[in-house]
């Protein structure tokens, strides 16, 4: 059996510096710290060598933008290249994170998100700046119509797809557990449309975490994720099963976000007793925990993944 459950709200100062977006992307990190200086030129480097990859783009893209002066920064870059696309979706999506940090009102970052579109109409990571945007402050129809444009551009978006679990899992949360939720439907049919090898093989585990979160916040499950029997029952278990499979398998080392679902999938098995293989996926995991989902519902996610790998890898 687990070990009891970390306790909450403590540390969340400590978690702050603990978790960092970049994960273990080197050269993401470098142009992060080079953007903070004003240095903006390292970024266009490095987005330059990122290539037409949707998945790694979007990924180092929305890191950046988190910088608190991303946006500064990156208007001085557009001023020496005003036709810059790169520097056009950087400022958009630095936008949105400073809308959604309560920094900036919203409609500029849409504004700057579709010039940036225009710029690059191939480009899915515009959009995801706005899907990113809507699944906070935006209507059901408005996160709908934007995964599409995402996925017409990338059918196997990663990022995108994750987000889209996460708003379809809060529907009807208040109403309590429904074994046959769409937000289940709708990650199954993500991972079986996708190539055999796509990291959206993990999906259905990413929305059964977001399915808790929802519905431990609506009080409809208890708050101890290790006891709350959410991972217990037969479907759960074939879930996890076949995304564990799949990991050992395929691995997809090379995916930028692919730490995103290992730590769902160590969570899971965690959660769910197995803590054999919770071990193995601790191990690859190494010093990138994620703050989703070991902060789910309402927990400190650092005491969290710390006591959860603790206690995987002293049974183990």
């Amino acid at each position: 059996m687990p070990p009891p459950p970390p306790p909450l709200g403590r540390g969340r100062r400590r978690a702050a510096h603990t978790f960092d977006a970049a994960l273990d992307d080197d050269e993401l990190v470098a142009a992060r710290a080079a953007l903070a200086q004003g240095r903006w030129q390292a970024v266009r480097s490095l987005l330059v060598r990122t290539g037409d990859d949707p998945d790694r783009r979007g990924h180092r893209v929305t890191v950046l933008a988190q910088e608190p002066h991303a946006a500064a920064w990156t208007r001085d870059w557009l001023l020496a290249e005003p036709e810059s696309a790169d520097a056009s979706v950087l400022l958009g999506v630095s936008l949105v994170e400073r809308a959604l940090r309560g920094k900036e009102k919203p409609d500029p970052a849409r504004e700057a998100c579709r010039a940036a579109a225009g710029r690059a109409p191939a480009d899915p990571t515009p959009w995801l700046g706005l899907l990113l945007l809507e699944r906070t402050l935006g209507t059901e129809e408005d996160v709908v119509r934007l995964f599409d444009e995402v996925r017409h551009r990338h059918p196997d978006h990663h990022h995108a797809h994750h987000l889209m679990v996460a708003r379809l899992a809060e529907r009807r949360a208040a109403a309590g557990p429904d074994p046959l939720h769409e937000v289940y439907d709708f990650a199954n049919w993500a991972a079986e449309q996708a190539p055999a090898d796509s990291p959206l093989a993990i999906l259905p585990v990413v929305a059964h975490a977001e399915r808790y979160r929802a519905l431990a916040r609506a009080g409809h499950a208890r708050a101890d994720p290790y006891s709350s029997g959410h991972w217990a029952d037969r479907r759960a278990r074939q879930v996890m099963k076949a995304a564990f499979d799949w990991w050992l398998e395929w691995g997809q080392e090379g995916h930028p976000r692919r730490l995103v679902d290992l730590n769902y999938l160590a969570h899971a098995k965690y959660c769910e007793g197995r803590a054999a293989e919770a071990a193995a996926l601790f191990h690859r995991i190494g010093d990138h925990p994620t703050p989703a989902p070991w902060s789910y519902p309402d927990r400190d996610p650092y005491t969290a993944f710390r006591t959860a790998r603790a206690g995987a890898l002293g049974t183990a």
